[in-house]
């Protein structure tokens, strides 16, 4: 579930051309020993729902045995799942087979985005989902030159558009509308 989440968010990244496609984020600003959360308590098995268990029975007979941290992500992506809509689940589905079928090196790219991503100051995080969104209302065609467009730009080109604010980047030319 959490890497469903997190192909989504890449996808959408790497979709609006934004922040995703800029330098990899330096070994300084990423966060470090010290800035390490708690350990997380192993999760017990009878603290969880029925629903719950019922979802992860597969884990049941070694429970005890996984790390606590991966009781703890399963335990809230049961739960997360539990609580979505069945056009919710489904588009979920999707994305985690989707994830499934990339080669190991295309989900570490979308791995190193989603921790880009989520150092940028909230601020930041807001003008990547706002350009997303922008981006998902567009038709299918517009969508897919910007696309194109953007994979024949050269990094640098790349990174002097990034650079500039939003407002201030040029709009690709737009075909003629009939």
């Amino acid at each position: 579930m959490i890497r469903a989440f997190i192909v989504c968010a890449s996808l959408s990244l790497a979709a609006a051309g934004g922040v995703a496609h800029a330098q990899p984020v330096p070994a300084a600003a990423a966060p470090g020993p010290a800035a390490a959360p708690a350990p997380a308590a192993p999760k017990a098995w009878s603290s969880m729902s029925p629903q719950q268990q019922q979802l992860l029975q597969s884990y049941q007979g070694n429970w005890d045995s996984l790390p606590a941290e991966r009781q703890q992500a399963l335990a809230k992506g049961s739960q997360r799942w539990l609580s979505m809509s069945p056009e919710q689940r489904s588009s979920a589905q999707q994305r985690f087979t989707q994830w499934r079928a990339m080669p190991p090196e295309q989900r570490q790219v979308l791995r190193q985005r989603w921790q880009q991503y989520k150092s940028m100051p909230p601020e930041q995080q807001q003008q990547v989902r706002e350009s997303f969104n922008r981006f998902k209302q567009m038709p299918p065609e517009r969508r897919t030159e910007l696309r194109r467009q953007w994979r024949q730009m050269s990094p640098e080109q790349r990174r002097r558009v990034m650079q500039r604010p939003a407002a201030q980047r040029p709009a690709p030319p737009r075909r003629n509308q009939r």
